[in-house]
């Protein structure tokens, strides 16, 4: 990947800045069933009620209401959230300083497919790890697109487009990194360059991430 062709830089936030672990949520809502069972979603697929949470069309009482239907559940609405926000991890600090340096230099956005109780998870999260310095995650980019505020989310083409029109950026100049792959396509399809991230790398180990970086600490 040549950077140097490159304008603008379209993050997603889950596995590629933010740590996800899949395994530990469904471990979490397995121990509040008290037996192991399929749980309705992952990094691949999931059920309606978790499109339309991360779309903005039904509020967190109903999502957690659906879930307690879905997955034969009594339990509370902290005990949910918790089991919720398992999967999420940390942000880890160097990744942080990358965003930093590569804003210096290229229009960074953010892309995200999320939900009201994951964003505020994910905003302690960062608070804890760099709240010295930052109010909000958003601050590191020129603007982020968070699917739940919009009504919209990936891989839908409007999604994109609506980053694209909005921020009037040309396609071919523009990366959007992902570890999803399903998204990688759509973005493909709209002319978008792309990075698909893949469970056994993080963008620290992007070879061509790192040297653009380094080149551009060099120079400041």
């Amino acid at each position: 990947m040549d950077l140097s062709k490159i304008d603008a830089i379209i993050f997603d936030l889950g596995g590629v800045i933010l740590n996800i672990d899949y395994p530990r949520m469904i471990l979490a809502f397995n121990a509040l069933h008290g037996q192991d069972q399929e749980f309705p979603y992952s990094q691949d697929r999931q059920v309606e009620l978790f499109d339309a949470f991360e779309k903005g069309q039904i509020p967190a009482w109903e999502f957690r209401e659906g879930l307690r239907q879905i997955l034969s559940l009594d339990c509370s609405d902290a005990d949910l959230d918790n089991a919720w926000n398992a999967m999420l991890m940390d942000i880890p600090l160097s990744r942080i300083q990358l965003l930093e340096t590569l804003g210096q230099h290229k229009r960074l956005f953010l892309l995200s497919n999320t939900n009201p109780i994951h964003k505020l998870a994910f905003d302690k999260i960062f608070q804890d790890t760099c709240g010295d310095r930052y109010e909000h995650l958003d601050q590191l980019f020129e603007k982020a697109y968070y699917s739940h505020h919009t009504g919209d989310r990936k891989p839908n083409h409007s999604f994109f487009q609506r980053v694209i029109y909005e921020q009037t950026l040309t396609p071919a100049t523009t990366l959007f990194i992902d570890d999803t792959v399903a998204y990688i396509k759509s973005a493909n399809q709209l002319g978008l360059q792309t990075y698909h991230v893949t469970r056994n790398e993080t963008i620290m180990d992007l070879e061509w991430l790192q040297s653009f970086a380094e080149k551009c600490s060099a120079i400041a």
